[in-house]
């Protein structure tokens, strides 16, 4: 959209500021995966953790995995900064899924199909990922399908909306609004 997505304003807010009023509440901490200028993010008050050698959203989780471990967390939740909507019961939802798969990692899945970077990550993932990267792999799904990741279903498909063009930042100031 022409600027720093998370600093995009909706609702005359950033759409970080959204974000972390969804997700904050269900979580210990929050982490902010971004490289470039941490100052920009200074009035958030949570820690920026940049990619080590930057190769796609899996670098910024495999970073904010190995700063989690470092902070004693067991997992992780990622999402993308671009989905002002998440639900409520994210976190729950996604610890409930991840039972049911071996390494304990999860995603989220709406009636629109699976969105792969909101997804639960135990940080004993983490070497994997790293041999992943190394290794030349960057796309999410094939790793998640490689640790047999669980899905953890959410009925509404607004609730993982990502606002890549001006149309969808419209749809989503209307949908706070109530017109849609």
């Amino acid at each position: 959209m022409g600027a720093d997505k998370a600093l995009v304003a909706l609702a005359g807010r950033p759409l970080l500021a959204h974000v972390l009023e969804r997700l904050a509440p269900q979580v210990d901490q929050v982490l902010i995966s971004a490289n470039g200028d941490p100052v920009r993010f200074a009035d958030f008050g949570c820690p920026v953790v940049a990619d080590a050698s930057p190769q796609g959203p899996l670098s910024g989780i495999l970073a904010a995995l190995t700063r989690a471990a470092q902070l004693g967390a067991t997992h992780l939740v990622s999402t993308p900064v671009d989905t002002p909507f998440l639900p409520g019961d994210l976190v729950p939802q996604l610890l409930l899924a991840a039972e049911a798969s071996p390494e304990g990692l999860a995603i989220a899945r709406s009636t629109d199909g699976v969105h792969p970077a909101t997804a639960l990550w135990p940080v004993d993932v983490a070497p994997a990922l790293a041999a992943f990267l190394a290794d030349g792999g960057a796309k999410v799904t094939h790793f998640t399908d490689a640790h047999h990741a669980a899905l953890a279903t959410f009925p509404d498909a607004r609730a993982f909306l990502n606002l890549n063009t001006p149309e969808d930042l419209a749809r989503a100031e209307a949908l706070l609004k109530g017109a849609a």
